[in-house]
Order: structure tokens, then sequence, then C-alpha cells
């Protein structure tokens, strides 16, 4: 089951694109505007903005009341006293922004017991429009033992949501412990986050949990023993900007990028993320232009192909019979609006891919089809932004509907490093399905779109989807580094970590999805 099975179905690099090979590059989304600032009721709060792996411009904090400012921009660094709200956009670069306020002690209620845990949170106030709240805190390492809730106003009305439960999230999704990506950044612990639609009111609060004293049976002696919160706490505010419209170039030729769709056998060999971005192999240079000729030809789609068509994309060693998927239809990150330039440039990948981890977004599911493109954005930014990660953390994302989305860079064929599920990421990748499926039966569109998926991907690295894989946990709350685990090819993202993620309900679903993408290769 090593990488050797690439190798044996002789699949081959992108022979048949006719573009010359072009250096890696980034392509921008259309243009589009920031809407007007709202007026403020309350003073702005200064402080500490999130981690940021380069500069971005961005704008002041919210003016006083009964006063307006100018959107003026500044260059923002990786530094410790910065807020970024909403940044107006230009044509170089789309529009997008993070808004950071710290969280606070709140008001004490006259019937607070002495001794019990303090609320921390954001009070009632105005900001500028945004779309998706978390909350963060300096150390990643360190968890929140508590509740976070949030609600929020529609922007332009006067309506408040109730108050939504925010994920706490407790650092199973992050990039594994002793990789580039976490020991060489400034990672910051954080909360799912959570999409509630355009607003421009917020409130936060965050009850810590209680811990028993030892021997104690009285409540009042409970009270008395607070877990103590992280230290740093901000909430996070995010805009995605507007959607990238349909002025892109029209969807390719099915024939144009069907040699796109093929991995090269020499990308088993190449080193581990741990050496990149400073070793890449010519083959890892390759797939970068592979990537920069996609964005030439102007796709946000790759188009589907048969099973035959897919079949062919590929050289076959004689009599060889694989066992590959149809490639589904994939929006590209083009496609739904990535603004390249606040990942890293480089790519990181491992030597295959295993196993596919399978998670829920934990964002909720107060979202349309046509806002997917919309939340990817905001998750993204959060990611990179919030978290401190280098990119997306997933490496395909799914919405309700079944659309399947390039996740996070480096070539939708490629065994792309990804921070999907601490611990495993290694030789692995990681499909987030939008939503939150705890107690909420996921769409069967969703489902069966991962079994397209993984069927397509699973299939190019030799991989049967009802099998089982041995994988080497790098450590997580699960697992200690070191330890080999036997797993399903298409797990749960529970499977490697002690979490509720992918929800019970898709959890229930993926033996339903093993089966049909087995069918899918057919096997």
């Amino acid at each position: 089951m090593r990488a050797l099975l690439v190798t044996s179905v002789g699949v081959t690099c992108a022979a048949a694109l006719t573009l010359p090979l072009a250096t890696p590059a980034a392509s921008a989304p259309a243009p589009h505007s920031a809407s007007a600032l709202p007026h403020s009721t309350s003073p702005a709060s200064p402080g500490a903005g999130p981690p940021s792996a380069q500069a971005e411009p961005t704008t002041r904090e919210a003016p006083a009341p009964g006063t307006t400012a100018p959107e003026t921009t500044e260059p923002r660094t990786n530094t410790a006293n910065a807020s970024e709200p909403r940044v107006a956009a230009t044509a170089a670069e789309p529009a997008g922004s993070t808004q950071s306020l710290p969280l606070a002690p709140l008001a004490v209620p006259s019937n607070r017991v002495a001794g019990a845990p303090a609320v921390q949170g954001v009070p009632q106030r105005d900001v500028r429009p945004f779309s998706l709240v978390g909350v963060v805190w300096d150390d990643a390492g360190a968890e929140l033992h508590g509740t976070v809730q949030v609600r929020t106003r529609a922007t332009g009305t006067t309506r408040w949501s109730d108050w939504q439960d925010v994920e706490t999230h407790n650092a199973e999704h992050a990039a594994d412990l002793g990789s580039a990506e976490r020991e060489g950044r400034a990672v910051r612990g954080a909360t799912a986050p959570l999409w509630v639609g355009d607003s421009d009111g917020v409130e936060v609060r965050v009850r810590p949990e209680a811990r028993e004293a030892p021997g104690s049976l009285d409540s009042q002696d409970r009270a008395a023993t607070p877990v103590p919160l992280p230290e740093g706490m901000r909430l996070e505010l995010v805009d995605p900007g507007e959607d990238p419209g349909e002025a892109s170039a029209p969807e390719p030729a099915r024939g144009a990028l069907a040699g796109w769709a093929t991995t090269p056998a020499a990308f088993a060999d190449t080193p581990s993320a741990a050496a990149l971005p400073e070793v890449l192999t010519a083959e890892i240079a390759a797939a970068s232009a592979v990537n920069a000729e996609l964005a030439e030809l102007g796709a946000t789609v790759i188009p589907a192909l048969t099973q035959a068509e897919t079949l062919e994309s590929v050289n076959l060693a004689p009599g060889a019979k694989p066992y590959i998927g149809p490639r589904p239809k994939i929006v590209t990150r083009k496609g739904w609006g990535a603004d390249e330039k606040l990942r890293e440039k480089n790519f990181g990948y491992t030597k295959t891919v295993k196993a596919a981890f399978v998670h829920h977004s934990a964002t909720g599911n107060n979202y349309t089809c046509k806002q997917a493109p919309s939340v990817l954005r905001s998750i993204y930014r959060y990611h990179v932004k919030s978290n401190g990660w280098r990119d997306f953390g997933y490496n395909f994302a799914v919405d309700k509907c079944g659309t399947i989305y390039e996740g996070r860079a480096g070539g939708v064929t490629k065994a792309v490093l990804g921070a999907h599920t601490l611990g495993f990421n290694t030789n692995t990748m990681g499909i987030a399905v939008l939503g939150s499926y705890a107690s909420t039966n996921p769409p069967a569109a969703a489902v069966t779109a991962v079994s397209k998926l993984t069927a397509w991907k699973l299939g190019l690295f030799g991989r049967n989807p009802k099998s089982k894989i041995t994988l080497v946990s790098g450590g997580s709350n699960k697992y200690k580094a070191g330890v080999k685990v036997k797993m399903n090819v298409i797990s749960g993202h529970r499977d490697g970590f002690a979490t509720e993620c992918p929800g019970a309900r898709l959890y229930k679903k993926l033996g339903k999805a093993r089966t049909s993408s087995a069918e899918l290769q057919g096997r």
C-alpha cells in the first residue's frame, strides 16, 4: 500500500496541455468594492490583531460615536498591535478583512456566587460588516474549557439573532506537532468559525467551566475552582468580501484540461513537507507550473470526466487494471474567489495519499449554496489570518448541494499536506462538508459528493475506499506520536482525534460513502 501503487498505474504528468510551462503565479479574482461604514455607538477597542505571515493593508478601528472616518489604509506586518477592519477593494486586491476585538471580563451579576468563574466577552456593539465569527487565543496548545456563545445583528436592521453556540474546537484541526507550519509560524488556538451571514452588530460571551474540587460534593466548592480561560482571547469578525462574479473566462472544454487531472508517478518519492519550501524538486516545480497554466486558461472549474475519459487521461501500463472513479467537477480556488496573496507562496507535499479524513466545518447550516464561496473565503481568511496557518486547512470542501471545491493550494491531484487532522495530516487528505452535523442529517448530495471525490482522488493513488490502512500518528489527544494505527481508508476526524467531528449524523453516513466510492471505482 505504499506510494509505489501510484507507479503501478503509470500515472503521468500533464502532457496534454498545449500552453508552455509558466512560472507559478497567483490569479486574482475580479475586483469588488467595500460597503459603507456604519456609525458606531461605542468607542473602538484598540488591541492586538491576529498573527499574519505577510504584510497586509488594513483600515483603522471604527470611529467614535456620531463621526465617520475615511477608508484609509496603512501597511500591517506581523505585529501584536494592529487591528484589521474592512478593507477597501482595489483592482489588484479583492476585498475582505478581519476585525479583531479583545475579550474582557463582563459585568458581574448581583447573584453571582463568590469565586465562580468569570465570564469574558464583548458587550453588544456596532462593527463594520462581517459574516463569520470565531474566538482565538495566544497559545495554540491551550484548550478552551467552557462555552462560547454569540449573537449578531443583521446588517441594516435592528434585528438581533438568538444566542448561538460556537464549537470550542480545541486544536483538533491544525498542522502536526513539530511540522514547519506548526513550529515556524505564530499559530494560535481557536474555536471553530461560525457563519452568521451579513451582520454589523455583535455580542459574545465565554463562560469557563467549573472544575469540581477533589473529594468535594458541594456546588459552592466546585464553583470556587474555575478552569482558567486561555490568555489573549480575541473575537475575530471576518468579512469575506464580495463574490468574484461571473466575469471570469468560461469553463474550458472537457478535453482541454483532461491531461491536467493526472498525477506524476515521480511525485511518490518527493521530499516530505518538513523540507519544503526550501527543497523543491523539478517535479514539484512542474506541478506549480501546471497551476499557472490553469490560471492562464482562466479556469474557475475543472470539468467532470466520464470514467472512460478519466482512464484515458492517464498512461496505463500494459495489462493494468486501475480502479479510478470518474473525475468529478471541481470548483477551483479561482472559482470561489480565493485571494492568493493571503497564503504562503510555496506548497507543501507528502509522499502519497493513503486515506481521506471527512470533517464537518462546524460553521452552522444557515448558508445557501450560493453563499458557499463566501463561506469558503471566510474560513480561508480565518485559517490564515486568525489561526496563523499557511493556507486553507482542508484539501477539499463540499457544500450542502454537493458541489466540490478545491481547498489548500498545490494541485487537486497532488499529495498536498493539509492542516485538517492533528497527528494525521501526513499522507492523507481532508474533506470538509460545510455545515454542522452533530444533530442534523447531512444532505444526500453532500454524501454522494464525498463518494465521488474519494473514488477519483484515492483511485489515483491506488487506494480501495472499503479497505483499511496503517497510519503513523504525529501526536494527538488520542494517539501518541509514533503509534501505528489501523484505520479505514475513508475515516472520520474522530477516528484520529478525540472530537465530535464530523458530527454523529455525518459519521454514520461514512459506511455508505465507502461502499459507493468503491463501486464508482469499479470494485
